[in-house]
């Protein structure tokens, strides 16, 4: 471990000069995160207060739920008589706790209701427990709810809304209980997982690592993790964290991919793309039909009727498109540029790129969502 700390102290000096020398590349922190070291979602069910006249419709879960608040406060309303409530709305409040929250520490909630309640502007969250997926309470929520939504009634049933005013948000409004346990000392080694699953930015992470830390420090263990060996004393395993996450790593470039989305005509091309030599042309014929019926009179005391009398027109045009030829190692630009050339709408390019992964033209993956 003495040793380990040296390497340590030697690496931290490394790790300044490699950053300031390195260029073109990302912080290993913006393209990866450390196994364990993550959010947690709560939730809870709570009522607001305070609203004018925009709660809820006397609904049995939320005279239920209301029912339960007065009896906390020691008051008994009888079971015969009916509550109005609509100043009162039944919500779900839920949060993320963020990794390392201590008690104490504030957190932003957004409250929903779940109700009939037309609107939460103007309301308050009373005191509400915000639990995990165990079951155990980690933050309490309450305050005033700030609404970006608006809702108007006339009399007439006439209504106008604007954004959601069903939804609302409490700044600060969390205070965390209780701190989520993790295994950030547990063991002997931290995991970097990549966001982007990557077999070569894999490798250059714990090759960067090795180069300035020694060999088998880092170790990849396949296109998403790389185990890294850290001291388990929890001031210097920060500060080795601290420089490992500024490290500047190369990312390995992405596979050449084409997507289209064939509901939006939306076309994304990496620009890794590359087209294999092939001669294209695009058809230009347009038919157009026409319907324009005639109205067919009588002549005078001949006790004939008046009658409609259908008219078709059918109209024949043919564009002449000429042939464009893509050679090898045709980029995006030049297929663009091509397809401009002749006159082609930028929708008649999905077409296109369809007809060329057809052919095996693409040196890619078309990917049609």
């Amino acid at each position: 471990m003495k040793v380990f700390n040296n390497l340590l102290k030697i690496g931290l000096l490394v790790v300044s000069l490699f950053v300031a020398s390195t260029s073109n590349a990302t912080r290993l922190k913006d393209m990866a995160s450390v196994a364990g070291v993550r959010s947690n979602q709560l939730i809870g069910y709570g009522l607001v207060v305070g609203l004018a006249g925009t709660g809820e419709k006397n609904s049995a879960f939320s005279e239920q739920s209301f029912r339960s608040m007065l009896n906390n406060f020691g008051i008994k309303v009888p079971e015969n008589e009916t509550l109005k409530i609509k100043d009162v709305a039944p919500v779900v409040v839920h949060a993320d706790l963020p990794p390392f929250a201590k008690p104490g520490q504030t957190i932003d909630v957004t409250v929903s209701a779940v109700g009939e309640a037309s609107s939460l502007r103007g309301g308050t969250l009373l005191q509400t427990m915000l639990k995990g997926v165990d079951g155990n309470v980690y933050a309490l929520a309450q305050g005033s709810l700030v609404v970006s939504g608006l809702g108007v009634e006339g009399a007439d049933g006439s209504r106008v809304t604007v954004n959601t005013p069903t939804v609302g948000r409490i700044a600060n409004g969390g205070i965390v209980e209780r701190e989520v346990p993790n295994n950030f000392l547990n063991s002997d080694t931290i995991t970097f997982n990549l966001n982007r699953p990557d077999f070569t930015s894999a490798i250059n992470v714990a090759n960067a690592i090795n180069d300035i830390y020694g060999p088998n420090v880092a170790m990849a263990q396949d296109a998403v993790s790389i185990a890294v060996m850290a001291p388990r004393d929890r001031a210097k395993r920060v500060e080795f964290l601290s420089s490992l996450e500024n490290l500047d790593i190369q990312e390995g470039l992405d596979e050449a991919k084409i997507v289209v989305n064939s509901r939006t005509g939306t076309i994304v091309v990496g620009n890794l793309v590359r087209l294999r030599p092939v001669a294209v042309t695009h058809g230009g014929l347009t038919v157009t039909v026409t319907e324009d019926p005639q109205v067919s009179q009588p002549n005078a005391f001949s006790q004939g009727q008046t009658v409609v009398v259908p008219n078709t027109n059918i109209n024949v045009q043919e564009k002449n498109v000429p042939m464009f030829k893509l050679d090898t190692g045709t980029t995006l630009d030049d297929l663009v540029r091509a397809v401009n050339e002749v006159g082609l709408a930028p929708g008649d390019l999905m077409s296109v790129l369809e007809a060329l992964d057809q052919a095996g033209a693409i040196e890619g993956k078309l990917v049609v969502i």
